[in-house]
């Protein structure tokens, strides 16, 4: 597989509210070690890539306020690789700022795009995935990769494969054309989806060469079109970041899903089967990582457990004691402390919007 031509670019602008209060708005969840692997998640993404896209050909999205972060956590980035947003205006214009740089950098071109919070657990079928995805942008395809779903999950858009690309892929792992792009389902539908088959999680990775990314932004979204036009533009001017901040006053905010893919052209989807998870609670971490004898979750502490099961334990710096409990999240984060039952861990995002009513900026 020839890749000189290609790039990868990491998403990394979100929040990650529901893993409050480990994740903050200041230093949010891409930026932290979940799992207590030692490494980040945006740390995690830029390993899983090595031999595909790393050094100078790997791009980072994100905020102005996360630019520090980002240029310290990923030291062997060029930091003219991070492309630093005036402000969040979903996937779409940030997927288009980072095509705008590398159309100038290389016209042929092809970006993979990868959320910074994800994680795999099986990297070779990642890498397999990510090859075959590779060989259908080249041949013209707009590519996802199909998670391959476990469970009728309805927060997750889905996608609807087709016949598969005769050209494209291998036996046994083969490239379809992408028949449908849906919303989140409802959970009967969910179910009905998971029982037929045909159906991946959208996981938000997205493969193609820049020049046919563009053009179907132009095609489908002529106002972010419009605004990329000005800021690649603007970068031949005395100040490209006044340029940008001009430009992106106007950009809408708009995600890929629904500007993009739902309307694509000549889209594909490769499978992926990798352990995939995109970490979107603390109670999803008991599905990556594994329990103790007594169901319990131990991550980063010291911890004395009587009588206790099926807990998700979260620590920074205190010891922890556990007595006559289950079920309960429990996560120290040193200024913050949060206790929760499993099955309504989900409010944890109200405890942000209540912090952020009160303006306690400190503790979000």
């Amino acid at each position: 597989m020839n890749l000189d031509h290609f790039y990868a670019a990491i998403l990394a602008g979100g929040r990650g509210t529901r893993l409050w209060p480990q994740s903050r708005e200041r230093h949010p969840k891409q930026f932290a070690d979940i799992l207590g692997s030692g490494r980040t998640m945006i740390q995690a993404t830029a390993d899983r890539l090595r031999g595909l896209a790393e050094g100078d050909h790997l791009y980072v999205i994100t905020g102005r306020q996360y630019a520090d972060l980002t240029a310290a956590q990923l030291s062997q980035t060029p930091t003219e690789n991070i492309l630093v947003e005036p402000d969040g205006r979903n996937t779409a214009p940030a997927i288009g700022l980072a095509c705008i740089h590398l159309r100038r950098r290389d016209p042929n071109a092809i970006v993979a795009i990868f959320p910074a919070d994800h994680v795999i657990t099986d990297e070779a079928a990642f890498r397999q995935a990510v090859g075959r995805a590779i060989e259908a942008a080249n041949a013209g395809y707009l590519v996802t990769l199909g998670i391959q779903p476990t469970e009728p999950h309805t927060g997750y858009g889905y996608i609807k494969r087709g016949d598969p690309i005769p050209e494209l892929g291998q036996e046994g792992s083969p490239v379809y054309a992408m028949a449908e792009f849906l919303e989140k389902p409802d959970r009967a539908r969910a179910k009905a989806f998971l029982d037929d088959g045909s159906y991946y999680w959208n996981g938000g990775i997205f493969i193609s060469r820049v020049d046919r990314m563009l053009s179907e932004i132009e095609r489908q979204m002529p106002d972010v079109f419009t605004c990329l036009e000005a800021i690649d533009a603007g970068l031949d001017s005395a100040d490209p970041e006044d340029a940008l901040r001009e430009a992106w006053a106007d950009m809408p905010a708009e995600s890929i899903d629904y500007g993009v893919m739902e309307g694509a052209k000549n889209a594909a989807v490769a499978p992926m089967d990798a352990g995939w998870n995109d970490v979107g609670s603390w109670d999803a971490l008991t599905s990556i990582l594994d329990t103790n004898d007594d169901g319990n979750l131990i991550i980063r502490t010291d911890i004395i457990s009587i009588d206790s099961n099926d807990n998700i334990v979260y620590g920074k710096e205190k010891f922890i004691a556990l007595v006559g409990v289950d079920n309960l999240i429990v996560v120290d984060a040193g200024d913050a402390l949060l206790i929760g039952r499993r099955d309504e861990i989900q409010k944890v995002k109200r405890v942000v919007d209540t912090l952020r009513n009160d303006k306690r900026s400190d503790l979000i």
